[in-house]
């Protein structure tokens, strides 16, 4: 059911060894070495391969990731924040990640901009537990999300691109 792409992507994302959330205490400074191992292996792969299209930082315990992602329509580019945290199960549980400026703007999304992932990749996560990341809720879940629902928006109107807002 997967399509080569995303085996092709998946190979190149490191999976995870060490079952621990925020609550672990030492065994969650291993995953977020881990974590960020994943992360850097993914973002460097993009960049490779022409596909860089996120930036993400977290607070000090590494249980609250936010930064910037973006769609390329059009030859122009539109940029959303991005955020989540690390649920208390994790990695158990999927982070929700939210666009918060996207919110109420369709209907794949819950109430705080969290983007829909339910019927898709929260039973593949649930499958991977705990190999999968980070980096794997980016490539499985934000990334088809945004190749989905940014053009619909913008051919709706309800994304314009930075140079057509108001001044």
């Amino acid at each position: 059911m997967v399509d080569d792409l995303t085996k092709k992507t998946l190979s190149n994302i490191p999976l995870l060894k060490t079952k621990a959330g925020p609550r672990d205490q030492n065994e969650w400074v291993n995953r977020l070495k881990e974590e960020y191992k994943a992360l850097i292996a993914y973002v460097e792969n993009n960049k490779e391969n022409d596909n860089d299209w996120f930036r993400l930082e977290s607070n000090k315990d590494g249980t609250r990731w936010f930064g910037k992602c973006w769609y390329i329509k059009d030859l122009r580019k539109y940029e959303f924040k991005v955020e989540f945290d690390i649920p208390i199960t994790f990695p158990a549980t999927a982070p929700e990640i939210a666009l918060p400026e996207l919110d109420g703007k369709t209907a794949k999304m819950y109430r705080g901009g969290k983007i829909c992932l339910t019927d898709h990749f929260k039973p593949l996560w649930a499958r991977n537990v705990p190999k999968f990341g980070i980096a794997h809720a980016m490539a499985l879940g934000l990334g088809p999300w945004l190749a989905v629902e940014i053009p619909d928006l913008i051919d709706k109107g309800l994304v314009k691109h930075k140079d057509e807002k108001e001044s």
